[in-house]
């Protein structure tokens, strides 16, 4: 594949199609379904991940199953999509606020004998609607960067994570294709590696100088005085600011509050989550402990010890400098109640 050539998901042919990124970087295999099942499978696996590429997923999902609806069963078998969807990945709030779309063009067109295509055509404006926020993201995070800079990330935030250019990972590109980003450390965030198997992968693609670190090594990098800036995504944010995001975001943030580093978070206006007032609200996702405990199922320690295994964690709001949105970029304190 051509350079810089990848997707994340799209609707091609009548047909849903996907990266399955649990293969990358190794790997770049894509997969074709008409079925909701595999689509929500497929989240549930990792093979989709990323806030909005989840929740664009599930909106192609929800109108794959009207179209293999039975005759006189639309109502229940959208409900039962809408349900396995919605099951698949508590965390993240654009699952969510996709799904509830879909719902709205459901109940007003349950009769019409058009419904898939006004399901499919609104699971498509969700595609496109994040592609937009995507790049409004990286035009509005430029204004981060004071000098030219070497950033740290967290987990994966481009292509993969999205509909569009990526949120984190797209402010990050700019900045290199600007001059203003001169180096990238990427976690390898464990447990799963989404850093080393799939940020490398992007950086890599987009031809931007990096190096991997072990998630422990992110201290000793700002004790040195080796990173400016560091910028991750998130999959729900508070009312107050409080963001959930990848478990380890909080020693990062910790650690830059510490090393006196600017913190930013970037994501689209769709992950504010205006319904929770704090993170003490945000249900964290718990992860099956053989993530831990094996990698690609190899076993790397004894498989019955005990675990400790949220897929995310909240940073606190006051050690966030800044979240860049496609509406805005917003400092502490923040109130997302407008």
């Amino acid at each position: 594949m051509k350079k810089n050539s990848y997707f994340s998901l799209d609707f091609i042919n009548e047909k849903f199609v996907f990266l399955d990124q649990t293969k990358l970087p190794l790997q770049e295999q894509y997969i074709e379904t008409t079925d909701y099942n595999r689509i929500a499978q497929a989240i549930e696996r990792l093979e989709i991940r990323g806030a909005p590429a989840i929740g664009i997923a599930a909106a192609y999902g929800a109108a794959l199953a009207i179209r293999e609806s039975a005759e006189g069963k639309r109502e229940e078998e959208f409900q039962t999509a809408f349900n396995r969807l919605a099951a698949t990945r508590p965390t993240a709030v654009n699952l969510f606020h996709a799904l509830n779309r879909v719902k709205i063009i459901f109940e007003k067109y349950k009769n019409d004998q058009n419904l898939f295509k006004y399901i499919l055509d609104e699971a498509k404006r969700i595609h496109l609607e994040d592609i937009e926020k995507c790049s409004r993201i990286a035009e509005n995070g430029i204004v981060i960067f004071k000098n030219k800079s070497a950033v740290l990330t967290h987990c994966n935030t481009g292509k993969l994570a999205t509909g569009g250019d990526g949120t984190a990972f797209n402010v990050i590109k700019k900045g290199f294709e600007m001059g203003l980003v001169s180096f990238v450390y990427a976690d390898e965030t464990r447990p799963l590696l989404q850093g080393s198997r799939l940020t490398a992968f992007e950086l890599e693609k987009s031809g931007i100088p990096f190096a991997l670190q072990s998630d422990s090594s992110a201290g000793v990098l700002m004790q040195q005085h080796k990173i400016d800036l560091v910028i991750v995504g998130a999959d729900r944010i508070a009312l107050n600011g409080d963001t959930a995001n990848k478990v380890g975001t909080y020693s990062l943030a910790v650690l830059c509050n510490f090393h006196n580093i600017p913190f930013y978070v970037a994501a689209p206006s769709t992950t504010i989550d205006r319904s929770i007032l704090t993170g003490n609200d945000i249900k964290i996702e718990v992860r099956s402990k053989n993530e831990l405990l094996s990698i690609n199922g190899a076993p790397v320690t004894n498989t019955g010890y005990e675990t400790f295994t949220p897929a995310f964690d909240v940073t606190p709001s006051h050690l966030i400098t800044g979240i860049i949105t496609d509406e805005q970029v917003f400092f502490f304190p923040y109130n997302f109640m407008q």
